[in-house]
């Protein structure tokens, strides 16, 4: 299934630690499409655990984090234009 994750994190005293580790836990289950907005296509068992990495870290005074749950059928809901395009997660990546 295909989550979009979407960020917002504080610039307070630990905002900046904070937001590092958020993006790095993003990092490792999805691409990143903008600076605060991951593409992420996981398994149902994945998201559970991606989801609890990511509230573990946040601040719920400060900070907000939501999930855009696109389903299996995802390429039909996602329309991209502009210069940066975006990987194919299911396709063959090089690193």
């Amino acid at each position: 299934m295909m989550v979009l994750v979407s960020y917002d994190v504080a610039r307070d005293d630990h905002g900046a630690r904070r937001l590092r580790k958020v993006a790095k836990t993003c990092q490792n289950y999805g691409q990143r499409v903008q600076y605060s907005v991951f593409e992420c296509l996981v398994a149902p068992d994945q998201f559970v655990r991606l989801k609890h990495e990511l509230l573990e870290i946040m601040a719920d005074e400060y900070d907000s984090i939501r999930f855009y749950l696109l389903g299996a059928n995802w390429k039909n809901r996602v329309e991209q234009y502009g210069v940066k395009k975006a990987l194919d997660p299911e396709g063959t990546m090089i690193i």
